[in-house]
């Protein structure tokens, strides 16, 4: 998302010298780490998101490939770019406030051009999108951002604290709901053949004959799982990500220690946590009423300690100059993370979806992340490509213009 300018002195969009490098670069790392979560949806049945075992190969390195991606990205980098895009709004406001300025109209003008994105790529290419929920959750959590760094992050982590009890009450609560409402809800947890087949046979088809399931879906994201979850995480983790740029953490101004620690503190935290949650999964025979809500919230609180552990190690890069070459690359990405998150998406649905390649339930996991390799390689080439010619990513540019209500200048002088 393009949510990284500096406070400047004009109130208009951006400049190329106002953007902060260390943000940028690790926009960048999330834009490209969420792909290797995302995968899954563009080329599996949904269930298989949550559940491994409801579809697929798990053995031997298709084993490997899911442990790793849940271990290390599963939460992970959306939890970053969570963090980021409140940044942003922290970022953006302030430089109009600055300039004694009412930001509160270019705000939510942008929020709504948003949530049209999101709704747009929502319903007609992936029901997996979350710029829907972003630009919902950047409506509420601008009330927010004149608050302290402290009451900031407390605030957002007990928003975040409200989607895991809420999970925990539906946990506990599951031998007072009617036998028919468990079986369903343990259906879509482990499909039958029958339903994986019509799934498959779904997303093979043309772009229409999809669209049912799709639309389906999408709705089911956009209303009950963004009341339950999506809402209260990514509008906390927004909170948080406020609080920490206001304290520094984002712009590499910290100690080197400070990142050191939470290198440490979020891998030797967060991983031993979220494999035990592995281990009493596997135990569980990853069955609906012990894994649905219970066993998924060891990941879900293990997740932020480890992505607090990759922005440690991409701070401490940024902070001492390391693997320039590599970071100016991931800098480029990240600028051109709204462009490069829709451009995944319509990379994959072509190769996986019917209208493009139909590969879609035929891919194991090891196929799939030799696929996000192959993205990752094609974004990195091209977005300095783009970036040398042009100030934005076409999307970026779009966002703008449509924000500001003029056109922007898109071709370098």
């Amino acid at each position: 998302m393009d949510v990284s300018p500096l406070l400047g002195n004009s109130a208009g969009p951006v400049t190329q010298v106002e953007r902060i490098a260390s943000i940028d670069v690790l926009r960048g790392v999330a834009v490209l780490g969420i792909l290797v979560m995302n995968i899954q949806s563009f080329s599996m049945i949904g269930a298989a998101y949550m559940n491994p075992t409801a579809y697929g190969d798990l053995t031997c390195a298709n084993h490997v490939v899911w442990l790793v991606s849940h271990a290390l990205a599963d939460r992970k980098f959306m939890a970053i770019f969570s963090m980021l895009f409140g940044a942003g709004i922290v970022l953006m406001t302030s430089r109009r406030e600055e300039a004694d300025i009412r930001p509160a109209g270019l705000h939510y003008g942008r929020m709504g051009w948003l949530l049209l994105f999101g709704l747009m790529h929502g319903y007609l290419l992936w029901y997996g999108d979350i710029l829907h929920a972003y630009a919902l959750c950047g409506m509420i959590v601008y009330l927010f951002r004149r608050k302290s760094p402290g009451t900031l992050i407390v605030l957002g982590l007990l928003s975040v604290g409200i989607a895991s009890g809420l999970s925990m009450l539906f946990h506990f609560s599951l031998p007072l709901w009617p036998a028919e409402a468990v079986e369903n809800a343990a259906v879509w947890w482990a499909p039958s053949q029958s339903a994986v087949a019509k799934e498959i046979s779904s997303y093979q088809g043309r772009w229409l004959v999809q669209l049912p399931h799709r639309a389906t879906t999408a709705v089911f994201f956009q209303t009950v799982v963004f009341l339950i979850e999506n809402g209260w995480r990514a509008g906390g983790l927004m909170l948080v990500g406020m609080g920490l740029f206001k304290s520094g953490v984002f712009s590499a101004k910290r100690s080197s220690s400070f990142y050191g620690t939470m290198v440490v503190l979020g891998f030797a935290v967060g991983l031993p946590v979220i494999l035990y949650g592995v281990y009493r999964n596997f135990a569980a025979q990853w069955r609906f009423e012990d894994c649905f809500y219970l066993g998924a919230q060891l990941n879900y609180w293990g997740s932020l300690f480890v992505a607090g552990g990759w922005v440690g190690i991409v701070m401490l890069i940024c902070k001492h100059g390391l693997a320039r070459p590599a970071t100016r690359t991931l800098a480029c990405v990240g600028q051109m993370a709204f462009t490069n998150y829709l451009l995944q998406t319509v990379i994959c649905t072509t190769i996986f979806y019917g209208h493009g390649f139909g590969l879609y339930g035929k891919v194991e996991r090891t196929g799939q992340v030799l696929t996000v390799f192959a993205v990752w390689i094609g974004l990195l080439v091209l977005s300095p490509i783009w970036l040398r010619s042009f100030r934005f990513g076409p999307a970026e540019w779009l966002w703008r213009s449509l924000t500001y209500m003029k056109l922007q200048p898109l071709r370098r002088v």
